[in-house]
Parts: C-alpha cells; sequence; structure tokens
C-alpha cells in the first residue's frame, strides 16, 4: 500500500478505534475479545482500505468491526457463564459480598451497564451506537445494515427497556 494510503487511512479511520472498541465491548461483554475483535477489524479495514471510496469512514469502520464480532461469536461459542469447579479451587474463594463489591454494585454507571448487557443483540447494539457513539440514524442503518425504521424501533424498543429495567429512580434519558 502506498504510503499516501496509509496516511489516509491513518486519517481517516484511527481516529474511530474508541467507538470501535465502545461497540465491540458491548458485544462481545469481555474487554480482551473486544480489543482482539477491535484488531482484527483494523487489519481487516487497512488490507480493504483502496476498496473504500467516499462516505462516512467510521460508519464504514464500526460496520467491519460488528462483523468481526459477530464472526469471533460464530468461532468462539464457549459458554463463558459455566466454570469447572474443583475442591481445590474452593478454599482460594474470596466472601462474594465483600465491601467493595457492594458500593461497585450500587454505583449508577454499573446498573446503566448491566441494564444494557441485559438487553438483546440487535437492540444493544442499536443503543451503543447512538448513544454511546453518537451515530445518526441513517449512520447505524448503514452500519447495521437494515432499514432507518428498524433502527428508530430498535431504539424505541431498547431505551423503553431500559427505562423499565432502571426503574423510576433513574434520570430520564433523551
Amino acid at each position: 500500500m502506498a504510503e499516501q494510503q496509509v496516511g489516509r487511512f491513518e486519517q481517516l479511520v484511527l481516529p474511530h478505534l474508541d467507538d470501535a472498541y465502545t461497540l465491540a465491548r458491548y458485544l462481545l461483554r469481555d474487554e480482551h475479545d473486544a480489543q482482539d475483535a477491535v484488531q482484527d477489524a483494523s487489519l481487516r479495514a487497512f488490507r480493504h482500505f483502496a476498496g473504500f471510496r467516499h462516505g462516512d469512514p467510521r460508519s464504514w469502520f464500526l460496520a467491519i468491526v460488528r462483523n468481526c464480532c459477530y464472526d469471533f461469536h460464530k468461532s468462539n461459542r464457549i459458554d463463558r457463564s459455566s466454570v469447572p469447579f474443583s475442591d481445590d479451587a474452593a478454599d482460594e474463594i474470596a466472601d462474594p459480598r465483600a465491601t467493595d463489591d457492594l458500593v461497585l454494585e450500587g454505583s449508577e454507571s454499573d446498573r446503566v451497564r448491566a441494564a444494557v448487557d441485559a438487553l438483546p443483540a440487535e437492540l444493544r447494539e442499536a443503543i451503543v451506537l447512538r448513544e454511546l457513539t453518537g451515530l445518526s440514524y441513517r449512520e447505524i442503518s448503514d452500519v447495521v445494515g437494515v432499514p432507518m425504521g428498524t433502527v428508530m424501533s430498535r431504539i424505541s424498543r431498547g431505551r423503553a427497556r431500559l427505562g423499565a429495567a432502571l426503574g423510576a429512580g433513574s434520570r430520564k434519558a433523551g
């Protein structure tokens, strides 16, 4: 790839790494997997950057990140919710209700994060793309590959579920 293309890639795509990581983190629910997916997406974007003509580079890159996350899900169908347990490990288990954990559980950001994590994947990705990365409905439509009306519906349903999950004591988002 020509040096000019490398400079253009760095200018147009690399500023969106934080948004890419945010999306991957919420889709994969694991920071290390998200880092791997963003790295893979960055390599794919770099390899195929010559095919990028015009348009929004952020939407283009986030679509690649989204696809990498779903590819990662397909290839790594390990159930992370079950952990092998042996009697040797039982001695190392700390009190699950330690004081620090109780404080963290009570924080508002943890409640919101848990509520977002509990959303179905299609609602979660729409909420993350809209509320955390600030994409427009049209940009989300381009990233996800569905009509704009579907995006609006997913965001509306996601917000409603978040409101129900967080209860009346939470601030109204909008």
